[in-house]
């Protein structure tokens, strides 16, 4: 069986904790600074993200969700 292709944009988008967590960033970073500070402070971090989307990372993400 052949390998599978690691989908590269979500490669760059979401990360995997030693837990097993998926993070993602928050959207709407190049606009940041017309928002409020509160909501600045947000964009940085990564968040976890919800599990209804994981199905969809585990053919774009084959090796990292093991």
């Amino acid at each position: 069986m052949p390998k599978m292709k690691t989908h590269k944009g979500a490669k760059r988008r979401f990360k995997i904790t030693a837990t097993g967590k998926v993070m993602q960033q928050q959207g709407i970073r190049g606009n940041k600074r017309r928002r409020p500070k509160r909501a600045q402070r947000k964009y940085g971090k990564d968040q976890p993200m919800s599990l209804t989307s994981s199905s969809h990372l585990e053919k774009a993400l084959p090796y990292g969700l093991k």
